[in-house]
């Protein structure tokens, strides 16, 4: 496996991300030219398509939604416990989720004084995954 780092620590699965979510789109652009196509006799089924395309775009989204959300209590459970192993200390109160998920890529050396350093400079995630100078990988976030 090919080592991780900033420049390729972003993941994306082309079926998931890409086919399947141009589906849903080209399905509700499908089922709404078919709704205004349809006649008397066909208008009720062509308009429960446009009701099942978007609940699929709705299935699509909140899946991928509500997967990331259990991966993110994870990720702030994990790296608070890892900066209360290293620092006997929990993680500040006011670092934000995305700042939670940028430390999780950096070493136990540099953990607690990059911490800090986003705390008192309201560091972004990528200037915090951009200051890690020893990557820690993360290969099972999708």
């Amino acid at each position: 496996m090919q080592q991780q780092n900033f420049s390729n620590h972003r993941r994306y699965i082309t079926l998931w991300h890409v086919v399947t979510g141009l589906a849903v789109i080209a399905l509700i652009g499908g089922s709404i030219v078919n709704l205004f196509h349809a006649d008397a006799a066909t208008h009720y089924g062509a308009a429960l398509l446009v009701l099942i395309s978007l609940v699929l775009a709705s299935i699509f989204w909140y899946a991928r939604s509500f997967a990331l959300r259990a991966q993110d209590r994870a990720i702030r459970a994990e790296e608070n416990f890892r900066h209360f192993v290293l620092t006997g200390q929990p993680l500040d109160k006011t670092l934000r989720m995305s700042q939670i998920i940028a430390l999780r890529f950096a070493s136990d050396e540099e953990l607690p004084e990059l911490a800090k350093k986003a705390v008192a400079e309201k560091m972004g995630n990528r200037a915090i995954k951009e200051a890690i100078r020893q990557w820690k990988a993360d290969h099972h976030r999708v």
